[in-house]
């Protein structure tokens, strides 16, 4: 939401063009944070992605391994097949069939690895929301702004740096950011290979 939206919502008006201005006016408070600079320099998203990151590579570390053992299979079967090695009609159908239950059970452990990575990342990013949203009820007892923007990309076209805050928050979050075991633990690791 714009801060001209956000002024026309409050008073019903439509807000006038605002005037350029060095430093923050003594009226509606308004504050912005770029979610880029806090997505980059705010720990704990850092700590996640780079778990995010390992867990995404092991699952497809898993998965290319189970579609070359499977691939594998099937070459075997084909080379037996050619070579006239099954014996009966239906020892080639139990083979063949066989081989159809290894693809399903690809199929579905790709799914489920996948739905468990985006139910982590769902769920990550509620906890850093909630983490976010805490740290600023806290923080604005004290600098009392009405408004809290979020600045991504071009969502607000112009802005006064006199109202970014984003410097202040990551600094804030950061110092309260404790790591869990298992994330010191999993990027401890993955920083020393």
């Amino acid at each position: 939401m714009s801060a001209a939206v956000a002024l026309t919502a409050c008073s019903g008006k439509q807000a006038e063009a605002p005037v350029a201005q060095d430093e923050p006016t003594s009226g509606l408070r308004i504050a912005y944070i770029e979610v880029d600079s806090l997505m980059s320099q705010y720990q704990f998203c850092k700590d996640y992605n780079l778990l995010l990151n390992q867990k995404g590579e092991n699952a497809q570390k898993a998965l290319a391994d189970k579609q070359r053992a499977l691939q594998s299979h099937a070459n075997a079967l084909q080379k037996k097949y050619e070579s006239n090695g099954f014996t009966t009609r239906d020892e080639l159908e139990r083979a063949q069939n066989q081989l159809a239950r290894e693809q399903q059970d690809l199929a579905e452990l790709e799914q489920r690895l996948m739905g468990e990575l985006a139910n982590e990342q769902a769920n990550l990013t509620a906890e850093m929301r909630d983490s976010i949203q805490a740290f600023l009820r806290t923080y604005n007892k004290s600098k009392k702004f009405d408004y809290i923007l979020s600045r991504s990309g071009d969502n607000i076209l112009m802005a006064n740096p006199a109202f970014d805050i984003t410097e202040e928050v990551v600094r804030g979050l950061n110092k309260r950011y404790k790591a869990k075991p298992d994330v010191t633990k999993a990027t401890k690791s993955d920083k020393e290979d």
